[in-house]
């Protein structure tokens, strides 16, 4: 019986998240899911992707959290478009709260939408919210085992972003390692080495971003699991 209910419960996640993706892909938005642990930069590196982003395309954030307002605040005192979803303890957003979400604002001003999903390097990789794109932060200060400790969520990934590179020589880590991780973890993940000190990487990352957003399909059953709108 237990089994069952977790049966019907990801049907029902699955058949919303389709839902999402039909939406967004109507209106002509691609959507990226941040995942990432937390005190990786999430936030931070949205904050420095969207002054690029938004030269050329519009832009939106639906930040999750488990409690506060705190990084939605931050952006909305940007000028940014943002809305707050707190899971009230769950350690992942799923496809229901991003419909929420996604309810709130106005499709037909944005190109871009980012979820950033709570911090976790666990939960978020196996629920499907409906996303283009699934971009992972790992840090420097993490350390440089997480890829082979935590896999899925490199497997699942479009765009890794080695975040904090300002930070090697001041703590013990090895960058070629991580990115050799990734590399045998999932071949075609793009990794992108950044700071939100410095500025490097960001532009990269951007353009990177840009030209999905150009070419980029809405994700296929493949890579993110067969969904179905419900009726």
């Amino acid at each position: 019986m237990k089994i069952k209910v977790r049966k019907n419960l990801l049907e029902e996640n699955d058949a919303i998240a389709g839902r999402i993706r039909e939406t967004l892909s109507g209106a002509g938005v691609i959507s990226i899911n941040i995942m990432g642990s937390p005190g990786s930069g999430k936030t931070s590196l949205i904050e420095k992707l969207l002054p690029f982003l938004t030269k050329s395309i519009r832009a939106a954030v639906i930040e999750g959290d488990i409690a506060s307002s705190m990084d939605t605040d931050r952006l909305r005192e940007q000028g940014y478009e943002a809305v707050q979803i707190n899971t009230d303890g769950a350690c992942r957003l799923d496809a229901n709260m991003v419909w929420h979400g996604i309810s709130a604002l106005d499709l037909s001003t944005i190109d871009i939408l980012f979820i950033e999903n709570v911090g976790n390097l666990v939960c978020p990789a196996s629920c499907d919210i409906g996303e283009s794109i699934r971009l992972v932060i790992t840090s420097v200060s993490e350390g440089d085992d997480k890829p082979i400790k935590y896999p899925v969520i490199f497997q699942v990934a479009d765009i890794v972003a080695l975040n904090k590179i300002d930070m090697i020589g001041h703590t013990p880590f090895d960058d070629t390692r991580v990115i050799r991780a990734i590399n045998d973890i999932n071949p075609r993940a793009k990794v992108f080495p950044t700071s939100c000190i410095t500025g490097s990487g960001i532009e990269e990352l951007s353009s990177h971003i840009l030209s999905l957003s150009e070419s980029h399909p809405p994700r296929s059953a493949a890579a993110g699991g067969q969904s179905t709108a419900p009726q």
